[in-house]
């Protein structure tokens, strides 16, 4: 069985790395490194935010909840990835209108040097801890299969996606996630007609009277939590780096905007197939997962199987397109920050060397943070506070502020921000402030970001309106 696995394994990951590395031209320039050279159809940039939005939490945490919650596990994953395409679409113009613009550089110019710094702290942490809940699924994934260890499994997961996201940049990461997209439409529709096959709506009907699930096939029976992790998301997602990178990439306007649409259509596609899978599970595994991932079991019992080999591969097409996009994008961030310029042309061996080194650090500081933490959709909600709670009103004002305004920035920042620095100290073990688990500290939190912003904005009103001292007063 492990032998299968692990040529499983070699196979697609040969086919990964020939797909990643094999570009006409090596990016030259960090313009090219990062923004692929703005050259993305609207196709690759539907492909490319589809794999970076279905990780680990879509496949796997997904699926244990639709099994065990019903129809309300739409509301994890699958409402928010479509809401936020949605608002994204609509912000296409004022998105692309800062292409070049980390969000770094964008928040220094509204709101000072002072905000740009704590803009990259911020989304460098993001995108650090997300990569990190990708490793927290890897570890455990591999090592039930290839018997490694979940911290060897770590490294290996890391060192794959290492070797085409360090050296070709998001050219490279955006020709994997097509294959890796086409490989979780497959796994995921293998999977939903093997279980089709092996049982019926009729049999998880009664499995779910049997155990009193009788939400089960109500949409809305989630109640407060579903509704508090979709809105978590939403608001991390509509100011992702990852998502206005791909979009700032598209080869024009109307690319951006048919690329965001298109990924709307079919991830709510995906996430249904995902929600009817999890359902499916229901008669054959009343247990649940018993610790274990349903996906995982059902890899294991079709071990040796041509199915279970590409649902093997599908799960990992997960972790790594999710994975590599959150260290490009984070990469992007820090590299502009070291080198002080905008992501526009810098060439020369320098900018590509430090864009290479920074991509490598993101992932050793995530494989840090992934032995810490070991729950996958807790990882992944902690990490969607960074963004929600730091970022969101100042980040999204940013797009349209005519003049700056330093202190609503920093306001905004140091209260949204710092909330979701305690939040998450107090989640990895060091409490300082008694704050409510995640998802429930997240109003309080986006309410400190959105009250700073606006009582510095006003604070700056009011100082513009003041008479000059020694100015004549009627």
């Amino acid at each position: 069985m492990k032998s299968g696995f692990v040529l499983a394994i070699a196979a697609y990951v040969l086919v990964l790395w020939a797909a990643g590395l094999g570009l006409k031209r090596r990016p030259g320039t960090l313009d090219s490194f990062f923004l692929a050279s703005r050259r993305l159809g609207a196709g690759r940039v539907a492909f490319s935010l589809c794999a970076s939005w279905i990780g680990a939490a879509s496949l796997l945490v997904s699926t244990d909840e639709a099994c065990r919650d019903g129809l309300s596990a739409i509301w994890i994953v699958g409402v928010p990835a479509v809401v936020t395409l949605l608002i994204l679409t609509a912000l296409t113009r004022p998105i692309r209108a800062v292409v070049g613009l980390t969000p770094s550089a964008l928040m220094r110019e509204r709101y000072g040097r002072t905000a740009g710094s704590l803009t990259t702290v911020l989304v460098v942490w993001y995108m650090v801890v997300l990569a990190a809940s990708q490793m927290v699924a890897a570890g455990p994934f591999l090592d039930a299969f290839l018997g490694t260890g979940p911290f060897l499994s770590l490294l290996l997961a890391a060192g794959i996606v290492m070797v085409y996201s360090a050296a070709a940049g998001l050219q490279a990461v955006t020709r994997t996630h097509v294959l890796q997209f086409v490989l979780l439409i497959a796994g995921v529709a293998g999977m939903v007609a093997a279980l089709a096959s092996r049982t019926t709506w009729s049999a998880v009907r009664a499995a779910a009277a049997g155990s009193g699930r009788t939400g089960y096939f109500d949409v809305f029976s989630g109640g407060e939590r579903s509704l508090l992790i979709a809105l978590s998301f939403v608001l991390a997602w509509t100011i992702s780096p990852i998502a206005w990178q791909r979009m700032q990439a598209a080869r024009s306007e109307g690319a951006s905007r048919r690329g965001t649409s298109a990924a709307a259509v079919l991830l709510g596609l995906f996430y249904a197939g995902i929600v009817l899978a999890g359902m499916l599970f229901l008669p054959l595994f009343p247990d649940g997962g018993s610790g274990v991932s349903l996906v995982t079991r059902f890899v294991g019992r079709e071990a040796g199987s041509f199915l279970g080999g590409l649902l093997f591969v599908t799960v990992l097409a997960a972790i790594f397109s999710t994975m590599d996009a959150a260290l490009n994008a984070g990469a992007m961030t820090l590299t502009k920050e070291l080198l002080g310029g905008r992501a526009g042309g810098d060439s020369g061996r320098r900018p590509l060397l430090v864009a290479r080194i920074t991509t490598t650090l993101l992932a050793l500081a995530a494989l840090l943070i992934a032995a810490r933490l070991g729950d996958i959709l807790k990882t992944l909600g902690l990490a969607s506070t960074i963004m929600a709670e730091g970022l969101l009103v100042p980040g999204l004002a940013a797009l349209f502020l005519k003049k700056r305004a330093p202190l609503a920035g920093l306001l905004g920042l140091v209260l949204g921000g710092g909330y979701a620095v305690f939040s998450f100290l107090g989640e990895s073990g060091l409490p300082l402030l008694p704050i409510p688990p995640w998802p429930r500290s997240l109003p309080l939190g986006v309410a400190l970001g959105a009250a700073g912003f606006v009582a510095g904005l006003l604070l700056e009103r009011s100082r513009a309106r003041r008479p000059r001292q020694g100015a004549s007063t009627a």
